[in-house]
């Protein structure tokens, strides 16, 4: 069955009618884990492909509410992936140097290189979400980032970099469930920031900040994939998916040698 959650460019949706609970579309949790292996195993050999061919380049955008599953993602869904070929760049509150120059600055500079996956822990998207939701700018400014993100994009395409962009879509109930969970065993109390709650409380207004995020900026070169991530194995698996069927169509290869290497000896 097809898992992948890609969103259609110039198609409105309503967030609410989006589902958060991939239960429904496979409730095979041990054949899911199996084929979430195969698959990640496949996608290190194309990455190693991807590294040593140094030609194309594979952004990949991971955006979600607090306790959707950002880190997690990215450790189970690259666990074995050559760490030379993979750059991770989270997204923070940017720093004074940052604020000094246009909000893309900074964004720009951590895009992959040829041969690179680039993976954004949060992005760009940040100041269409948190900027708008808190109310850091005012409207007359983030309301045109969405055709300026459109406008960085299509130039990333158009430079050679494939963008891939995941929201991991959890329910509220989960999100108190992953809450809870940081707050009773010890060994995730690093992972509890009192800033969560009141986030937490912003739901409502960042369901909207995403939902017309996903909805301005869907486009043909960086289409979003909204994946049901209450079940952690489930989003492991579709975003999996997503990527190794990218990575096919990418199709890198390992460059032939012309030099006669056989005459070669090694004392």
């Amino acid at each position: 069955m097809k898992l992948i959650h890609q969103l259609t460019p110039g198609e409105s949706i309503s967030i609410n009618d989006l589902p958060t609970s991939g239960k429904d579309i496979r409730d095979d949790r041990d054949k899911v884990e199996k084929e979430f292996k195969k698959l990640r195993k496949e996608m290190i050999e194309w990455q190693n492909c991807l590294y040593a061919e140094g030609k194309q380049k594979l952004l990949i955008v991971i955006q979600a509410m607090d306790a959707g599953g950002k880190d997690s993602t990215i450790r189970r869904v690259f666990q074995g992936i050559n760490p030379q070929g993979v750059k991770v760049t989270s997204f923070k509150k940017p720093s004074t140097k940052e604020l000094s120059h246009d909000y893309l600055w900074r964004v720009h500079q951590a895009v992959p290189a040829k041969g690179m996956i680039g993976i954004f822990n949060r992005s760009h998207y940040g100041d269409v979400l948190v900027v708008r939701v808190d109310q850091l700018v005012p409207e007359e400014i983030w309301r045109p980032r969405y055709e300026q993100i459109n406008h960085f994009e299509k130039l990333l395409s158009d430079s050679g970099t494939v963008i891939l962009k995941f929201f991991l879509h959890i329910s509220k109930e989960e999100q108190k469930e992953r809450f809870q969970e940081r707050l009773d065993f010890p060994d995730k109390h690093w992972k509890f920031d009192h800033n969560d709650l009141i986030k937490r409380r912003q739901w409502d207004q960042y369901m909207e900040a995403y939902e017309e995020m996903l909805n301005r900026c869907t486009t043909d070169c960086a289409p979003w994939h909204v994946i049901p991530a209450d079940q952690k194995w489930y989003r492991n698996l579709a975003i999996a998916e997503t990527i190794v069927e990218t990575l096919r169509k990418m199709n890198p290869q390992y460059d032939v040698v012309k030099e006669d290497l056989s005459k070669i000896k090694i004392d």
